[in-house]
């Protein structure tokens, strides 16, 4: 886009250098041709010839002083070229040449009605020229020209000009359209930016989320577990059960600090890094039936199907979070608890049963949605 504009400028500037230049170089065209044909269409007095030698440095003068020290197109500056110029084609007809000129800045120079003036103006000059002087004519057919070429001339130039009006038009609309562009591009990197921010935010807040589940499911399940037996082995007076609950204390609290390592570096879960759910949930089962001294069993009904690694995941923490706070939850004693998880992409059902002078084993279920 910047590289676009720069383009433009620099074309801009190069025709502006051009406008500039454009008026000597037609006017040195037209003063050379006159010159050739002095003795057939110019002036044969001396005195008319100084005159036109004086009129042509004149219009040099003119156009240098609004050109070059002025600056810009200018209504008085156009009105003189072009008296000047008219000037120089009641001499010599062929000085319509520099009149053209004046169809080439005159919508630079007026505004409104003017402009349409300044070209009719302009190409009476030039019909003056192109018919070989001013009235009166010996021929009667160049009286019958002039107001022809007039309206050829004029009609010509309206047309070019309207065409410029429509193509400038179609410029700054294209240039509005650029500017909108830019501002939109601006407001989508903006836009963008936000985005990403925002999705940085999420991903932040994503992985406390998950971070604090695994805490729950893991870590603060197996410091229950560490707390419990050490209360057990504080009530204990069999010395080798006390060695045992402080054993398996120990043992769970090493699990919960390499299950919070597994969690940070966001693996699977380390009883399933090595095994599949069936195997990782009968090994659960084992543990805590050799731990509570309750008669527990784990049940595969139906084939085992591999599941996604999240799917496993979730059912293996169900389960242990059921195991975890299954001593604490209030029931009726010598009673039986069955806790059965079943995947809706398998046909495999995962059961435990418990059955003890406890209470019983909340049944944990999953929903369909679990898929």
């Amino acid at each position: 886009m910047v590289l676009y504009m720069t383009s433009a400028d620099e074309h801009e500037q190069r025709w502006e250098r051009n406008l500039k230049v454009l008026p000597f170089a037609l006017l040195a065209l037209a003063t050379a041709i006159s010159v050739a044909t002095i003795p057939e269409l110019g002036p044969h007095s001396v005195g008319m010839q100084v005159t036109l030698g004086v009129l042509v440095a004149a219009t040099a003068a003119w156009i240098w002083r609004w050109m070059y020290v002025y600056g810009r197109p200018h209504p008085v500056g156009y009105a003189g070229r072009t008296l000047l110029a008219a000037a120089l084609t009641l001499i010599h007809p062929l000085f319509c040449i520099f009149a053209w000129i004046g169809f080439l800045d005159a919508f630079d120079s007026f505004r409104g009605r003017r402009r349409w003036v300044a070209m009719a103006a302009t190409a009476l000059i030039m019909a003056v020229g192109q018919t070989g002087g001013p009235p009166p004519y010996d021929n009667p057919w160049q009286g019958a020209l002039l107001p022809m070429l007039f309206l050829v001339n004029f009609g010509l130039a309206s047309l070019m000009a309207r065409y410029s009006i429509h193509l400038d038009a179609v410029s700054r609309e294209r240039a509005d359209t650029i500017v909108r562009l830019e501002r939109a591009h601006a407001e989508n990197a903006k836009l963008q930016e936000r985005l990403l921010a925002q999705s940085r935010e999420s991903g932040v807040r994503d992985e406390r989320e998950r971070l604090a589940r695994e805490i729950h499911d893991t870590i603060a399940q197996s410091l229950a577990g560490v707390v419990a037996q050490l209360q057990a082995a504080d009530g204990c007076v069999d010395a080798q059960d006390v060695r045992r609950r402080v054993a398996r204390a120990t043992e769970m609290a090493r699990t919960a600090l390499v299950e919070a390592r597994r969690s940070v570096q966001d693996l699977t879960p380390a009883e399933l890094a090595d095994a599949g759910l069936p195997d990782a949930l009968s090994a659960l089962v084992a543990t805590w039936r050799d731990d509570h001294g309750v008669e527990a069993t784990f049940v595969v009904v139906g084939e085992a199907t591999a599941l996604h690694s999240e799917v496993e995941a979730t059912l293996l923490r169900i389960a242990q979070e059921a195991l975890a706070t299954w001593p604490s939850t209030p029931g009726h004693r010598g009673s039986a608890s069955r806790s059965r998880s079943t995947s809706p992409r398998s046909s495999s059902t995962y059961a435990t049963t418990a059955a003890a002078s406890t209470p019983p084993l909340p049944a944990v279920t999953r929903p369909s949605a679990w898929a």
